[in-house]
């Protein structure tokens, strides 16, 4: 029996783990014996260096901080992912072999002719030495998409997507998850600090207070408060002018928040003491608080309701697949 596929075919997620094929393709089935076994699947074995070589580029970005915990965590958590890929797609291609289906050998030379043309430029010589390169044969190449069509192709039989997210659905989880289209209130702040240093001063917080006090005056009388902030802030953003961003509820603490969040678009603040520093707040501009209808977001939400869906149902799909199996993970 030939199973049909689409033209068009999508390349597996289980195998995109670069962005050549080339470098994608799996070592060949001698090599892999030679490695350690990391599971079984029926009769096939899945080993280490499988595992290590769908992660290449993964190990590679944290090749460089692998003595941290987090990142060993992170690696090996990847591992993890990957064994669990390698075993899905062995489960899937023995289900595909129970069922007598069989992909046509053109649908794999078709494959490896767009691959030429948009990788290699139609230059099929590079491609070659490409792959000789890589240490992989044609015959091996020809195999590694041949499973590449075999996963995505009973993927798409084993879940239909004709189903359909109702309403109803979209509005409940537009109501729980409000919170993720809505944009909290904010202010576009300005700051000045100062801060007791080596001053002199046989009492430098009061010193301090004096000067706050004078800037404030200055400000009130048309002084730029950029300028200002320049020159005798000791925040971290004198350099900026004083010019915090726009800054919602959660930025300060209690005390400058409060006292931010009172002002109007162009206001000062008083001298706001807290501790021995002392603060000189302005606003320059409001956004407020807002939340997008459901009416912009229902073809959003539907879409991904839908492919939760659908990835459900592939998981489900799976599980029958495990249940029949005989799977050994070492």
């Amino acid at each position: 029996m030939i199973f049909r596929i689409r033209t068009v075919l999508v390349v597996c997620a289980l195998f995109a783990v670069a962005s050549s094929s080339v470098v994608r393709a799996q070592p060949a089935p001698r090599e892999r014996m030679v490695d350690g076994v990391a599971a079984v699947v029926n009769t096939n074995v899945i080993t280490y260096g499988q595992i290590r070589e769908m992660l290449m580029f993964r190990q590679r970005a944290l090749a460089d901080n692998m003595e941290s915990e987090e990142a060993r965590a992170k690696l090996k958590e990847s591992q993890d992912a990957a064994l669990k890929d390698l075993v899905d797609r062995q489960l899937i291609i023995d289900e595909f072999k129970s069922q007598g289906f069989q992909i046509p050998e053109y649908v794999i030379d078709d494959r490896i002719n767009t691959i030429i043309r948009q990788e290699f430029g139609g230059d099929r010589s590079a491609f070659v030495r490409t792959l000789r390169a890589q240490g992989f044969s044609l015959t091996r190449f020809r195999e590694v998409e041949r499973e590449k069509i075999i996963v995505q192709a009973m993927r798409q039989r084993a879940v239909k997507s004709d189903f359909v997210i109702s309403p109803d659905k979209v509005e409940a989880y537009y109501r729980k998850n409000v919170s993720q289209y809505s944009s909290p209130e904010e202010i576009r702040l300005s700051m000045i600090v100062l801060r007791p240093g080596d001053e002199s001063s046989d009492n430098p917080v009061e010193a301090k207070r004096t000067m706050a006090r004078e800037i404030r005056a200055k400000l009130a009388e048309g002084a730029d408060f950029a300028g200002m902030a320049q020159m005798y802030s000791d925040d971290g953003t004198s350099e900026l002018g004083g010019d915090w961003g726009w800054i919602d509820r959660k930025t300060l603490n209690e005390q400058l928040n409060n006292a931010a969040f009172a002002l109007k678009p162009g206001e000062l603040s008083d001298v706001i003491q807290i501790g021995d520093s002392f603060y000189i707040l302005r606003v320059e501009a409001r956004k407020a608080a807002t939340t997008k209808p459901l009416s912009e977001l229902r073809e959003e939400i539907s879409k991904k309701l839908f492919e939760e869906e659908r990835v459900r149902r592939q998981e489900h799909w799976l599980d029958g697949l495990r249940k029949k199996a005989f799977v050994k993970i070492y």
